[in-house]
């Protein structure tokens, strides 16, 4: 089987322009990172190639920026020439993406109270000359992108109730901004859609179906109230087929099924939602009955693939777990399934229909080694897809923990409903690592072993480059044909951001958010002791790359012909 773009989409490819033809429509060339993906499909890659495997040893600082605040996990938004970035407190800034002068900024006064760590949005979305945020305090605004001005401000729920916020980041979906709802507590979650223009709430989705829904049978008694599902990442989104793709976690209380039987329903689950009006195309549990938090939250990565003389059109999902599931997009219906790290005892595997085989169940006081543990085989630090390798590229942590379940205790909206104790426990022996993998078969075409977790997210570019990151500050690039480092630079600041790739008067430019956040970069301290010296204090700054003039320039939106 041959994995390529759609026949259209290659065909701009080899313009050198962008490999969505929304994001074309919307960004006009391969100059921009107009979402937080860069593209509808969440492939987080750049087409241009400028920067390539043989001369991204000369790449070096164009510029840097600080948000005066601490921490910054942001991905930031560029489009014809401006940068927009977001900051842990909601302070939106828009740069000159050349050369990082300030233009403007937008300020939001943070909530007051606790919100349970859970942080301010790393992601943005663009479209009708807007940028849209969520807030702290669980809004969603829309922001004039040229003067900074707010145009509207929509309340989407009262934090000060469900003690939750807003999904890492929206996505533009036609005329429509779209959210989900971010928190492990006791609390409803959903999908909801915003008229683009005006703010007005268009349809939401709940992903805890109630009383009279199809799938409210899943659920014993009014457990489905405060069944959670929280829906913590962003989605992707086929403009051809007008479909939202977007993972939902795990119920409620998280570590004891025994006390919520059935499939709970649509937890642990990618869901196709019409993105007129919200309604359920299909849906694919992957871990029915969830005690591990193994969340379907991960990113829905889009692609094609050439199967019996025919374009397929599937979508490729990892899951906390372990597994990646790959899927026909048009209907749902289980392709492949296959384990994209090295320790996994969960599970004995999964059957003809992607549903895993005798899966470990937490038990009232008994400990449990499960891998991956509950932090994941991966969290929101995504993964990327290529098309010009073909490949797909992701990160495996190799932790594992105890796990056991406890009664649940009586809980209210927004409580913490855990319902069990874990403890993080270091592979002996397996090291973590980032992989190539063959997206339908999982066949791995590399492997890179890392001395710790990686917290950054992945980005590949037409150079056949991997850009990430890791705690101890270094920014990086790898081979995309090999997994060998090519290049490293250091920040001095942990990265769990995803770095981007734009371009401004023909110079190609690589951004990577500095300022270490996330459940992720805790267990680095506890597990590997022997490097906690070398985390470096957590800082909030934007470096930018590039390089030297003498190198090569990339005209807009055509091909490079002299950078190799």
């Amino acid at each position: 089987m041959k994995v390529r773009a759609r026949l259209a989409l290659a065909a701009c490819l080899l313009l050198g322009v962008s490999t969505s033809i929304a994001d074309v429509a919307r960004a006009g060339d391969s100059a921009n990172w107009p979402s937080f993906f860069g593209n509808d499909q969440a492939w987080s890659y750049s087409p241009l190639d400028q920067i390539n495997r043989d001369n991204v040893k000369h790449l070096s600082a164009a510029w840097a920026f600080s948000t005066g605040e601490k921490g910054l996990g942001a991905t930031p938004l560029v489009v014809d020439g401006t940068m927009y970035l977001v900051a842990p407190s909601n302070k939106l800034f828009a740069l000159d993406a050349a050369t990082g002068k300030q233009l403007w900024t937008y300020s939001r006064e943070a909530p007051q109270g606790q919100l349970g760590g859970l942080g301010g949005a790393t992601g943005l979305a663009m479209g009708f000359g807007l940028i849209f945020e969520g807030t702290l305090d669980n809004h969603l605004v829309a922001i004039d992108a040229k003067t900074g001005l707010q145009v509207w401000d929509t309340q989407i729920e009262d934090y000060r109730q469900c003690k939750c916020t807003t999904s890492f980041t929206p996505l533009l979906a036609g005329d429509k901004i779209v959210i989900g709802a971010r928190g492990d507590i006791a609390h409803r979650a959903y999908i909801a859609a915003y008229d683009a223009k005006t703010g007005k709430q268009a349809w939401r989705f709940w992903a805890i179906p109630g009383k009279g829904e199809p799938g409210n049978d899943s659920w014993q008694g009014d457990q489905w109230k405060l069944g959670g599902g929280s829906t913590w990442l962003g989605g992707s989104y086929d403009p051809k087929l007008n479909l939202i793709y977007w993972g939902v976690g795990n119920p409620q209380p998280m570590l004891n099924a025994k006390v919520r039987p059935g499939d709970n329903l649509y937890t642990d689950s990618l869901v196709a939602l019409d993105a007129n009006t919200g309604k359920i195309k299909w849906y694919f549990q992957e871990n029915p009955n969830d005690s591990l938090d193994f969340d379907a939250t991960p990113e829905p990565v889009l692609i094609d693939v050439e199967r019996n003389g025919k374009i397929e059109p599937l979508v490729l999902h990892p899951n906390k777990s372990g597994y990646t599931y790959v899927l026909n997009r048009e209907t749902g219906k289980f392709v492949a399934g296959w384990s994209h790290v090295d320790l996994l005892n969960w599970t004995k595997g999964l059957d003809k229909d992607g549903k895993p085989i005798d899966p470990v169940q937490t038990e009232l006081g008994i400990d449990k080694l499960i891998c991956p543990s509950l932090y994941g085989s991966r969290a929101g630090n995504h993964s990327t897809y290529s098309p010009h390798t073909g490949w797909w590229y992701n990160i495996s942590f190799e932790v594992c923990a105890k796990t056991k379940a406890v009664p649940p205790m009586a809980a209210k909206e927004g409580d913490m409903f855990m319902g069990g104790f874990i403890a993080p426990v270091r592979s002996t022996t397996t090291k973590p690592f980032i992989a190539a993998f063959d997206p339908i078969t999982g066949a791995r075409k590399w492997t890179h072993e890392t001395e710790i977790l990686t917290t950054s997210a992945l980005t590949a570019t037409a150079g056949d480059l991997i850009f990430g990151g890791d705690p101890f500050g270094m920014t990086w690039a790898l081979d995309a044909t090999t997994g060998k480092t090519l290049w490293s630079f250091s920040t001095g600041g942990g990265i769990s951001s995803s770095p981007i790739s734009y371009a401004v008067g023909g110079r190609q430019y690589i951004a990577v958010a500095s300022g270490l956040t996330g459940a992720p970069g805790t267990l680095v301290g506890p597990l590997w002791p022997e490097f906690k010296d070398r985390i470096p204090p957590v800082g909030s700054t934007l470096f930018v790359f590039a390089l030297p003039d003498t190198v090569g320039r990339v005209e807009t939106g055509k091909a490079t012909t002299d950078a190799h």
